[in-house]
């Protein structure tokens, strides 16, 4: 089992159905619908068939909610309440290219505590998946950190996506990659693979060109993209359910560019519906 731990977060996706017209009325299309970094690579990762445990926080307004959309693909989704902070919410405009601009409001998320994280939580799991958004807030840093030494004193592997240039700019190279050293294997996409300059394990995402893990590539499935939301989740998500069985980097390169297709062709990020 995998233990999939940081954001959840509702997704509000505009896609523009004409151009825009500044400071006044544009015509669009808009939906809600459940998303976060973390939460979405827990939700293909079920979609999958691979048993995932995922752990975050949300308003009060969400718990239930969210519990719902994750257990659908038979994740075991473990989240807290925050008494006072909101849902995270995301407002994401797609653009003619179906790439998003993301506008962020992390909420409940940064409210992440030890006490989310009992014994069992740990049971079965034989891997931790982390997102970079928890290691760039402060107050949940130390929690992802203690969760990270705690997986190796258990001797189960670690993975991390960087998530955001933007916040690893302001973080800086030397700092994050810091937080990260223990991690068995990193998934940055391009961009910030030329900021960080990664060694070791890294799985690379290109977008429309592929992937590559060391002298091993994979190129795009064919795909009509709708909305590239989530598509990095998907990846990992694709990735990871055959990295953790057999360590087959064609395989997982493979299944992850499969997974990443399936998520491009689809409106937000998550699956449309359980297998």
């Amino acid at each position: 089992m995998i233990l999939v731990v940081g954001d959840v977060v509702d997704d509000i996706g505009v896609r523009p159905l004409g151009t825009v017209n500044a400071a006044s009325d544009t015509e669009s299309e808009i939906r809600m619908t459940p998303g976060g970094s973390a939460a979405n690579v827990a939700a293909w990762l079920g979609h999958l068939g691979t048993y995932a445990r995922f752990v975050g926080r949300a308003g009060a307004d969400g718990v239930q909610r969210h519990v719902d959309a994750l257990t659908a693909y038979g994740v075991d989704a473990r989240i807290t309440s925050d008494p006072a902070l909101p849902t995270a919410t995301i407002v994401l405009t797609l653009d003619d290219a179906a790439d998003r601009t993301m506008y962020v409001d992390r909420a409940a998320n940064t409210t992440l505590r030890a006490a989310d994280f009992p014994a069992d939580i740990w049971n079965e799991i034989e891997w931790l998946h982390l997102t970079g958004y928890s290691f760039f807030d402060p107050g949940v840093r130390p929690i992802v950190l203690e969760l990270m030494a705690e997986a190796r004193r258990r001797s189960i592997g670690i993975s991390v996506d960087p998530s955001s240039l933007g916040f690893l700019e302001a973080a800086g190279r030397d700092e994050f990659t810091s937080w990260v050293a223990d991690a068995d294997l990193l998934f940055p996409n391009d961009d910030e693979q030329g900021f960080l300059q990664l060694q070791g394990d890294v799985v690379v995402t290109l977008g429309p060109a592929g992937a590559r893990f060391g002298d091993h590539t994979v190129a795009a499935s064919a795909t009509d993209v709708v909305d590239t939301t989530g598509a990095g989740d998907a990846f990992c998500a694709g990735f990871l359910s055959v990295w953790t069985k057999n360590r087959d980097p064609e395989a997982a390169l493979a299944a992850g560019a499969r997974v990443a297709a399936e998520c491009v062709a689809l409106r937000g990020a998550r699956p449309v519906r359980a297998r």
